[in-house]
């Protein structure tokens, strides 16, 4: 196992950070801690790298139990929100850091930097200090020091959260080929949902310092434990019970879960069927707002118990050029979630 936490928790004052989370991470794996604000996804990879203590609880890396030891005794890499690189120091100066204060000698620190930087794709670069470079190039800078020391497990918190939109995308999918290749046990924070399901191998949802729910990006997005985490991954609409029909049997995820009348029904933007003409079971809802987003079409819906809808669906379902802000068109769905409540269990 390359990460073990077994019941820790962590308090600040009043507020507790952490209740008694327990989570396995596996060697080789990414796992990404995925939550909003405040949810203790970040106390948690602190907890792990040794950066705070634990109140109670237990860790343990690559086997060997770490609760009680110092952050360098743990081997771990880890990488900040904001790069955290030494300005007055080169990108080989920065990537270097580590091996110098471990001792190595120059010539094996000046082949481990070299191949880092073709690692991270920055050769040429190790001459330029840091704000030479651009937001991702020093991330990749940031990534490459906390590798140089070839730690045990590399922990990344919020990594890309500072980039824009599309240097974010690009190093998404770079840091996925990167640990392709070096297969070292990684857990990455984010709050943000697609995020987490490009690069994870198992995604950890946290909620109010607890875990909701631990599983692949499909099992997490397909079948939600809570009405938070089906809330919080992917766009849903909650509406009153029975405001709408749907083709076929309804997806409680608990037995009886239609019969409790907890009130709430959950449906994803693209289960709802959107038509110009009236169908068997469908309802009436009046087009507000229609927003082309490249090959489909989003569109928001007011039905006549006032309730909003939002859809999304293929272009070539609907003639969108013949319809209007206020039109009536026609929708059902094709699937509804429900949940029992925890005292209805």
């Amino acid at each position: 196992m390359g990460i073990r936490v077994a019941n820790v928790s962590k308090n600040f004052g009043d507020f507790r950070a952490v209740d008694n989370v327990s989570v396995d991470v596996e060697t080789g794996s990414l796992v990404a801690l995925l939550g909003p604000s405040g949810s203790g996804k970040s106390t948690l990879l602190r907890l792990i790298a040794g950066l705070e203590e634990t109140d109670s609880g237990r860790i343990w890396i690559t086997g060997e139990e770490a609760t009680e030891r110092s952050v360098q005794d743990r081997q771990v890499g880890f990488v900040f929100q904001h790069f955290a690189l030494f300005k007055h120091r080169t990108v080989r100066q920065n990537v270097a850091f580590g091996l110098e204060l471990r001792r190595w000698k120059k010539e094996p620190i000046r082949r481990r930097v070299d191949e880092l930087l073709e690692l991270v794709q920055l050769q040429g670069y190790g001459g330029r200090y840091p704000s030479q470079l651009s937001g991702g190039q020093r991330q990749r800078v940031a990534l490459a020091r906390a590798l140089a020391v070839q730690p045990r497990v590399l922990l990344l918190d919020e990594p890309f959260s500072a980039l824009d939109a599309k240097v974010r995308k690009e190093l998404r999918a770079w840091l996925r080929n990167l640990h392709s290749e070096m297969h070292v046990t990684t857990v990455i924070v984010t709050h943000d949902q697609e995020e987490a399901m490009e690069v994870a191998d198992r995604i950890v949802v946290m909620n109010e310092g607890r875990i909701e729910q631990i599983g692949s990006p499909a099992e997490i997005y397909d079948h939600p434990a809570s009405p938070f985490v089906m809330s919080f991954v992917g766009a849903v609409n909650v509406l009153p019970q029975g405001a709408l029909p749907q083709h076929g049997m309804a997806d409680g995820f608990r037995p009886g879960a239609a019969a409790q009348g907890d009130g709430q029904i959950f449906i994803r933007p693209h289960d709802v069927e959107v038509f110009a003409s009236p169908q068997a079971g469908s309802v009436p809802a009046r087009l507000k707002r229609l927003t082309h987003m490249g090959r489909d079409l989003q569109a928001e819906l007011q039905l006549d118990s006032g309730e909003v809808l939002v859809a999304q669906f293929p272009r070539e379902q609907i003639n969108y050029s013949e319809i209007r802000v206020g039109d009536e068109l026609h929708v059902i769905s094709r699937q509804v979630r429900t949940f029992v409540p925890d005292y209805a269990i």
